[in-house]
């Protein structure tokens, strides 16, 4: 296989930037990394595009040495032939080079397997060939033997069909042929299992065609399956499906011809349907996992990149009925100032005691930010939140936050060694609190699977769900850098180029030394090569004596870095007191391409430099809008059809997307109401994060849904 014009032609890229990309990859460096600092060698493609071409890239090397492992094991059998080289060459997946050894695989004892061993090879052979005047029934004469318990000619035609039945079973093509009609004309139909009601009742008498299933419907009804509450089969017109066959198979209209034909209605009953129909199901149940993998990661990417909320006093509070409500305050660095119980929801009650003890706190401390975990209690936490901010008249306000994985952290290995002196909920609280200031650094403590902005993620086959959201955290990590000085280990292993031990080196190096002073200095580290410290440096920053290290610029470039600084008529220090104005445009007035060759960069790393220097240590999060800060409580049976609110999007799914809008329970937007024009999916319109306006379309307060719309009801 040409790997390097196949990934070319697939991802629309040249092929000098698809065989520096196969050679960045294969030498070991990091995705983050060929993003940022490779822009030349890979014409500039993301690393989201670059995660799929190393995916798909690794398929192809394994599909090449698939082909390589049946070729010689055919060859062995002394079987090989220029058609099945032809055939493996030209196959583009592991399933039709599986297909091509399904003749030659070992198998268990079958129907075939018995009847060659009677010696009814040669009689089917004769049969298949269709090209004699002779009937089956004469030629199934000869092969009547006792002794190998053959005791007529039935029973010989009977031989004779199981071993044709195989053989049309194990034709690659007519495999290939009604896998691709099954696609495109049959139906998933489903069944009741059980008479009994379920979450699966809708799904009881069910069915839609292969082609436009949705992926959710799919995993919904293999769950159902799973639980054995559905009954799933494809359902597929037989007689399309035997005419196809036939055609493949059937070459003379005479007695051996319907003999043969007679056979292939076995084969695709018994032999060729079950088979086909698992693998059609395997195919939809993957492409289902593919999709609501890449939903979940774009949910986590836009979870994690949420705008941070610096330089505040944050009081976290996890709610809670008969075991109170959790309180800790961190300052503005995360530091934790205090702690505490209150009991202002039933079955307690202690409101007036609630009310002084929180009091007490957000005068001590400055409180100016009250983050409110979504779980338990969390309504009624909310109303008495919202009761003591309108009594105190301070300029205070609160958000709820999404405390998935709190719970998780806070029973954590991490989270006992980070604050040994405090309680699993206590625990629970700081993180709702850090929450608000630093989204990426909190979550990052926590198994993405466990944050809660996907759909049927614990359906999701774990390696590749692990691998997917493991890449989402670490692009998201090095989009935004790390502080090396004040990263915990759970952040640092992110970074590109170092993982858990050199994080934890990393950490006591800081630890038993004082703070960096310098990016050189990470040399030091011990378990921290050269290799790692190229991945890893330009995503670290350290606020010291050089101020490039406070940027995104790699230190293998500071010499050009410094060059165009010059250029331009700045200083270092300029750089360190934030005075830097024109560099974009005395760049294009000299020429970037000039000034490219002059400084010896290419133009991507120039322009990624120059930012830099206009904006040293910036965040892009900062760059997005910040969340909606809440002071009143709004309740669901205040909702009114056409009221308008602001909202914020909490989750996105394949149907539509759950939005935030102050009531206890998000309403949903569903996929026809997110906006005026058609879209495929709901990502089309909405993140994880995204403030929008929406209208009230329907409440059922009964059943606690709120039905919402984007389009304008005015």
């Amino acid at each position: 296989m040409d790997l390097v014009s196949v990934l070319s032609s697939e991802f629309k890229l040249n092929k000098t930037h698809s065989e520096n990309i196969i050679s960045l990859i294969k030498d070991g460096n990091t995705i983050p990394f060929i993003a940022r600092y490779r822009k030349e060698m890979t014409g500039a493609i993301d690393d989201q595009v670059l995660r799929e071409f190393a995916q798909r890239m690794e398929y192809l090397e394994n599909l090449d040495l698939r082909k390589n492992e049946v070729k010689n094991l055919i060859e062995e059998l002394g079987q090989l032939t220029d058609e099945i080289v032809a055939a493996l060459e030209k196959a583009t997946t592991m399933s039709e080079v599986d297909d091509i050894y399904r003749p030659f695989r070992p198998k268990r004892k079958t129907r075939a397997s018995v009847a060659k061993e009677k010696g009814l090879e040669p009689l089917a052979q004769m049969i298949f060939e269709q090209n004699t005047i002779k009937s089956p029934e004469s030629m199934a004469e000869e092969f009547v033997n006792p002794e190998l318990s053959v005791e007529n000619t039935e029973q010989a035609l009977q031989g004779a069909s199981d071993i044709i039945a195989e053989w049309i079973s194990d034709n690659a093509q007519i495999r290939k042929k009604l896998k691709a009609l099954m696609i495109t004309a049959a139906m998933v139909s489903t069944k009741a299992a059980k008479d009994e009601d379920s979450v699966y009742s809708m799904y009881y008498e069910y069915s839609e065609p292969v082609s436009k299933i949705a992926g959710h419907r799919i995993l919904a009804i293999d769950r159902g399956e799973r639980e054995e509450f559905l009954k799933v089969s494809l359902q597929l017109d037989e007689a399309r499906a035997l005419s196809l066959i036939n055609a493949e198979v059937v070459t003379a209209n005479n007695s051996c011809g319907q003999f043969v034909k007679a056979a292939a209605e076995d084969a695709y009953s018994r032999l060729i349907f079950p088979s086909v129909e698992r693998e059609i199901r395997s195919y939809l149940t993957e492409n289902a996992d593919d999709s609501a993998i890449k939903v979940f990661a774009k949910n986590l990417r836009q979870l994690l990149l949420q705008p941070p909320i610096k330089a505040k006093v944050v009081m976290g509070l996890d709610p809670g009925f008969r075991t109170g409500c959790k309180v800790a305050v961190v300052n503005s660095e995360g530091k934790v100032l205090d702690t505490g119980v209150i009991y202002a929801v039933p079955p307690h009650s202690k409101v007036e005691e609630a009310k002084k003890i929180l009091t007490t706190m957000i005068k001590k401390h400055s409180v100016e930010l009250i983050s409110i975990g979504n779980g338990t209690a969390s309504r009624e936490t909310e109303a008495f939140t919202a009761q003591l901010i309108s009594e105190l008249n301070m300029d205070l306000h609160y958000i709820i936050v999404n405390e998935a994985g709190a719970s998780v952290y806070s029973a954590s290995k991490l989270a006992a060694t980070e604050f040994p002196d405090y309680d699993v909920s206590l625990r629970s609280a700081v993180s709702i609190a850090r929450r608000l200031q630093d989204p990426l650094a909190e979550l990052v403590k926590i198994d993405p699977k466990s944050i809660g902005v996907g759909q049927y993620q614990h359906d999701m086959p774990p390696k590749q769900l692990d691998t997917a959201l493991g890449g989402v955290v670490e692009d998201c990590v090095n989009s935004v850098g790390a502080d090396l000085n004040t990263a915990s280990p759970s952040l640092l292993k992110y970074v590109a180029g170092i993982n858990s031990t050199v994080a934890s080196e990393i950490v006591k190096y800081r630890d038993e030394n004082g703070a960096f002073k310098s990016r050189s200095e990470l040399k030091k580290v011990p378990k921290l090569g050269p290799k790692a410290f190229l991945q890893c440096a330009g995503f670290l920053r350290i606020d010291g004596d050089e101020p490039l290290d406070n940027t995104a610029v790699h230190p293998e470039s500071y010499k050009a870095a410094k060059g165009l600084l010059k250029l331009c008529g700045y200083s270092l220090n300029d750089l360190k007191k934030r005075n830097i104005h024109n560099v974009t445009e005395k760049i294009n007035e000299l020429g970037a391409d000039k000034v490219a060759a002059q400084l010896e960069i290419g133009v991507q790393t120039l322009n990624d430099i120059a930012a830099e220097l206009l904006k040293p240590g910036r965040d892009p999060r900062d760059e997005l809008p910040k969340p909606i800060l809440r002071t009143d409580v709004l309740e669901i049976e205040d909702l009114k059809p056409g009221m308008e609110l602001m909202g914020t999007v909490r989750n996105v799914i394949d149907f539509g997307a759950f939005v935030d809008i102050g009531v206890h329970q998000d309403g949903l937007v569903h996929i026809s109401q997110l906006c005026d024009r058609y879209i495929k999916h709901p990502l089309e319109a909405v993140s994880v994060g995204d403030v929008i306006k929406v209208y009230v379309l329907s409440v059922d307060v009964a059943k606690k849904r709120i039905s919402l719309t984007c389009r304008n009801q005015k």
